[in-house]
Formats: structure tokens, sequence, C-alpha cells
């Protein structure tokens, strides 16, 4: 018996885009597209008919964006696993939407493999994010602010860490970095499932839901 299909809802006001994308996932048969939506609001509509297991969402659309639509649906019982769409010039709008718990993000001229690739791993609960993505995302984060507010945001971060032990910590830093468990692992002399355990403690102890999280903790506790 095979499983059933990766149920899959687009999200996009530019309707080539939207049919470009139907027709990359349409053509695999592990993902099936369940709904599409033009901007937020209809894609909470959408998922709440739907009940799709992936939602691909673009950043900036006219009435309720992105970002928006994206916060609401992660505080819904059972939410879908988000995957968000973007162009170069948006990496700080993306960063609201990782921090409230999208997986990751892919970029709207990214290779169709890789965007197949991209939606079955967020899917499987598993981030998006190479590590160039990331360090545009982490640059976007730590942008000039206030001297008190990075004060803050350094005392808290450096706080949470202050809770993790030796090796989580090393694992946390080699996150930051963007390696991959297997990367971590060759890193650390340890084996990917003690990277994996690791990981579950700083989701836990750090309060966060996906790697970047933990990229930016880390991060904001060295600036």
């Amino acid at each position: 018996m095979t499983s059933e299909p990766v149920r899959v809802a687009i999200v996009d006001d530019d309707q080539l885009v939207r049919m470009a994308l139907r027709l990359i996932l349409e053509g695999e048969p592990d993902l099936t597209v369940v709904a599409e939506a033009a901007d937020g609001d209809a894609a909470l509509t959408a998922v709440d008919e739907h009940r799709p297991d992936v939602v691909l969402m673009d950043v900036r659309m006219p009435g309720r964006d992105g970002i928006s639509a994206t916060k609401e649906l992660l505080t819904r019982p059972a939410p879908p696993k988000v995957l968000m769409l973007t162009t170069f010039d948006s990496d700080e709008l993306v960063l609201g939407a990782l921090q409230a718990g999208a997986l990751g993000f892919v970029f709207k001229d990214t290779p169709p493999p890789r965007i197949v690739d991209a939606v079955r791993m967020v899917a499987e609960g598993n981030p998006v994010l190479s590590p160039a993505a990331t360090a545009r995302v982490i640059a976007a984060a730590t942008s000039p602010q206030s001297s008190s507010t990075r004060r803050a945001s350094r005392e808290a971060a450096r706080a949470k860490l202050s809770a993790l032990t030796e090796r989580e910590l090393d694992t946390a830093r080699a996150i930051a970095d963007g390696l991959s468990n297997p990367e971590i692992a060759e890193q650390l002399h340890i084996s990917v499932a003690t990277v994996k355990a690791h990981a579950g403690n700083l989701f836990a102890k750090l309060a966060v839901e996906n790697r970047v999280q933990i990229a930016l903790v880390v991060r904001d506790a060295e600036d």
C-alpha cells in the first residue's frame, strides 16, 4: 500500500505563479494541489475547507499578507506546515513568518525540482533553509536597532543559552552556521541520532519551533 499524497495549497496573488506551481507539483505522484488562493484571507478559508498538509504562502499580497495569514494559521489546532514564497528583496518580511513558526522559504526563481523537494521536506516537518538563505534572514534580523533594544535582545538570548549543556550549545552554534545534522555530527564527532536528540532539547529549552529560530537566538546572544 502507498501513503496518501501530500496535500498542498498554493497562495499567491499572481495567477501565473499559481499555475506554474500547480504544474510543477501536480507532476509528482506523491503531491497533490487541493486549493489555491490569491490573498491571506482566502488562504484561511481554503485551509479550513481543504485541510492541506502544506501551504506554499506568498509573502507580499494585497489585503492580508502572507505573514499575517501565517501567524493566524499557526495558532489554530493541527495547522498545516507553511513554506514561504519570496523574492530576494523581501528577506525582512520572511523573518516575521519564520519567527511565527513557518518552516522555511523558497525563492520564486528556485528550480522546480528544488521546490518539489522543499515541499516534501516541509511536509515531513523538516526546515528548508540553506546556509546562504539563513545568512540573509539573520542579516535582516540584525539590521540596525536602538542600543537598548539590541542590549535587551542580547541579554534575553544569553539567558536562554545559559540553560544549555556544553554539547547543546555546540549544536546550537552549528545550526546557526547552517550545518545539516550529518555535518554537525561530523564536526562534533557524535552520531546523527545524538544531534537530533540535542536539537530536540534545543526546541524545548529555547522555546522555539524551527532551526532558524535557534540561529536567531545564537546570533542575538553574540551580537
